[in-house]
């Protein structure tokens, strides 16, 4: 029981990423663009999110580096899917793949083959409450949540994004710009899942290597189908992944199990608990009757 109680601060930071990549997905499939390159965005966006910190002495300009470089692979990923009608599968296979060499030969050339530990002086500052440290992004992320929610809806651009992506070619009759409010969704994704990548580089992890998110790309696409599409259970589906990943490093380090049992068996609970939470969900998610499918004007 208090391993249990111990893992809740970690699992606090543990949630963030996986949560706001999946609140930008929801939002860019809402729209009909699937973008399976989270990993990859992230991946990127916390080398650069880390280089910019280094380079500049401010982490909150790494901060924006990084969610700028992921809104520009969400552009990237968008006038493929939309412009050039490209398999948006295919696209965000090429995004995880180009994350991995990317950054693997980036900080090889930087640093050596040893991934760098960023300094205190690049890190996010923190803010105390009662003595404990928090992380902004505590309120940062539900208010992103809050906002993604709004958006779609509680305003006319929530609907035309849920038009397009549901049935773009009646959106299109009545003067919707289907292309544009897809490229906005793609680019809206993007950026979300590159402040996630930021994150993990200059608030939780303070490090940079090609394996950085280790998963948790696909983790909140397995919470994009455990939410279906509604960001407030996004919120939620983040905590639980973000418990049992905490849980799995907490059971990992401690005498008795970490001696006794393999760190690596361990290790193992954040992708079980996915799989068992995605393959209860499949079936009850209902996604865009448009998704990933491009649209040709006639």
């Amino acid at each position: 029981m208090r391993i249990l109680l111990d893992v809740l601060p970690v699992a606090l930071r543990a949630m963030m990423p996986i949560t706001l990549a999946a609140v930008g997905e929801i939002l860019a499939e809402q729209a009909g663009v699937v973008n399976i390159g989270l990993e990859g965005i992230m991946t990127i966006s916390a080398f650069l999110a880390g280089l910019g910190s280094w380079a500049t002495g401010s982490p909150w300009l790494g901060l924006l580096a990084g969610l700028g470089c992921g809104a520009l692979i969400g552009l990237l990923h968008g006038f493929i899917a939309v412009k050039l009608r490209g398999n948006q599968i295919v696209s965000g296979v090429g995004i995880n793949l180009l994350g991995m060499g990317a950054v693997g030969f980036g900080a090889w050339v930087l640093w050596g083959a040893k991934a760098p530990m960023l300094d205190q002086r690049f890190w996010i500052p923190s803010f105390s409450v009662s003595g404990v440290s928090l992380s902004p992004f505590l309120l940062l992320t539900p208010a992103l949540v809050a906002l993604t929610w709004a958006i779609l809806f509680r305003t006319a651009l929530g609907l035309r994004l849920r038009a397009v992506g549901e049935n773009p070619m009646a959106a299109d009759v009545v003067g919707v710009k289907v292309e544009g409010l897809r490229i906005f969704a793609a680019v809206y994704g993007g950026a979300l899942a590159g402040l996630a990548g930021a994150f993990l580089s200059l608030d939780w992890l303070h490090t940079i290597s090609p394996t950085l998110p280790a998963g948790r790309g696909f983790i909140a696409l397995a919470n994009v189908v455990f939410s279906k599409l509604n960001p407030f259970l996004a919120l939620l589906g983040g905590f639980l992944f973000g418990y049992f990943d905490a849980l799995a490093i907490q059971l990992a380090s401690v005498a008795g199990f970490g001696g006794a049992v393999p760190y690596q068996f361990m290790r193992m609970i954040p992708y079980l608990a996915t799989l068992a939470v995605v393959s209860l969900a499949i079936g009850r998610a209902r996604f865009p009757a448009a998704l990933g499918q491009p649209y040709r004007r006639e």
